[in-house]
């Protein structure tokens, strides 16, 4: 998917929030200076990670970064959303990392966004428990307090949906379990732990919160009523189950009483505390249609034959390395639509993950979706959508969970051998399109 120069992406909105985005688990390495995540018990079974490797060190982000914060105020974000580790947080002394990384940024001038979990749950707690989200909101208090003062915009959860299909239901994420729709208690406690994390951060004194969820349009693979009912069903499984909740208070109709609660309407009340805006994180649509009675794939992720649905290939478009479908007009249709569905109960959006693997320094390719996805986010801003901001996932080329080092999503390359950064073609077109909206 190679690109020339083009027209100049369009301008956004004066005060539009520009950035990149990391995780803790795939950049930080420093395992042995924090207590274990159960992605550290999950990459130490043999067969869980395609290419056998570990976040040991991954890019070694704890003891680089000033040399990743130059990077940052180099490109010319406003802003960098990175996570706080759960494991690291609870360690003697691991809170000072965070400490430092904020000062960090802050000297260089780039807005500190910290989202408080992004998957690496400590390995003692379980999400399938109840207590897990008391335990969350404990730790965000704790965090809060400890860098409120220099922080001044918030994400709880990070795709809340993709946690609890991958790692729970279908198995091919920490912490491994295939339990299909009996995972549907991780949901319930993720998003009551948000809620909780919500009440937690405004105690503290924080404000601009927000959550990351990632939501994509869901197609129909025929007019035929048996697809049409079986995409519709996995709209609500991976899109309305997550935003409801939040957004209007209650579950999709059916799903309410699947969830264990001794009180669900306090619960809900708890988990729709009003956001300063809604996070989406956008990679692609999805193509889905009534079950084949054999397993079908989604990204790579097998879908067992005994769920209600199949998902099918969307063909006619680029792929990524990753072999994703590249649709930016559905970033636009996602928007559009959220708006049409929640109305004025939908908060301002930003788009806090969007991104995609290409091999090479001459990241073409990467330029061209990047390219068109801002094209496509300005086109859902034109038709009225309060869109707030945009971050690029990902800073740095890191580990890609189940795929290991085998993807690379950085706007700067990450010569896992030696560890040398070295900024690829993408990285200098987007400081320029950033110059360009300035």
């Amino acid at each position: 998917m190679a690109t020339d120069a083009g027209d100049p992406i369009p301008r956004f909105p004066a005060g539009f929030l520009w950035g990149v985005s990391t995780s803790a688990h795939q950049i930080e390495g420093a395992v042995d200076e924090r207590g274990p995540s159960v992605w550290d018990v999950f990459t130490a079974e043999p067969g869980r990670v395609k290419d056998g490797s570990t976040a040991a060190v991954a890019c070694d982000h704890y003891h680089r970064y000033p040399e990743d914060v130059a990077l940052l105020a180099g490109l010319g974000v406003d802003a960098y959303r990175f996570s706080v580790s759960w494991p690291r947080a609870g360690s003697p002394g691991g809170l000072d990392f965070y400490d430092r990384l904020v000062d960090e940024l802050c000297a260089a001038g780039v807005r500190p966004v910290p989202t408080l979990f992004h998957w690496d749950l400590p390995a003692s707690l379980d999400w399938l428990e109840r207590d897990t989200a008391h335990r969350f909101a404990a730790y965000v208090s704790t965090v809060a307090e400890r860098l409120n003062d220099r922080v001044s915009t918030w994400i709880t959860l990070n795709e809340p949906a993709e946690h609890t299909l991958l790692g729970h239901a279908l198995g091919v994420h920490a912490p491994g379990r295939r339990l299909l729709f009996d995972a549907l208690p991780v949901a319930h406690h993720q998003l009551l732990a948000h809620g909780l994390a919500v009440q937690a951060l405004r105690a503290a004194g924080a404000g601009d919160i927000g959550i990351a969820n990632s939501h994509g349009p869901t197609w129909p693979a025929s007019a035929d009523p048996a697809d049409v009912q079986a995409a519709a069903f996995y709209d609500t499984l991976l899109n309305r189950l997550f935003a409801e909740p939040l957004l209007l208070g209650e579950y999709p109709d059916g799903l309410g009483e699947l969830m264990p609660s001794p009180d669900l309407a306090a619960d809900l009340k708890a988990i729709a505390e009003p956001l300063d805006w809604y996070g989406v994180n956008y990679y692609a649509p999805t193509l889905v249609g009534a079950p084949l009675g054999t397993e079908t794939e989604s990204g790579g992720v097998p879908i067992p034959a005994e769920l209600p649905f199949s998902v099918r290939e969307i063909t006619g478009r680029p792929r990524t390395d990753f072999g994703w479908p590249v649709v930016p007009e559905g970033l636009t249709e996602l928007l559009c639509g959220f708006r049409e569905r929640y109305g004025d109960r939908l908060p301002p959006i930003v788009i806090t993950e969007n991104g995609c693997s290409y091999e090479g320094l001459d990241d073409q390719d990467r330029i061209a979706y990047l390219d068109a996805h801002l094209r496509a986010l300005h086109a859902a801003v034109a038709a009225g959508v309060d869109v707030r901001g945009y971050f690029v996932w990902s800073l740095l080329d890191n580990f890609e969970w189940a795929e290991g080092y085998a993807r690379r999503f950085g706007l700067v390359h990450v010569d896992y051998a030696t560890l040398e950064r070295v900024p690829k073609a993408s990285y200098h077109w987007f400081r320029d399109v950033l110059r360009a909206q300035r």
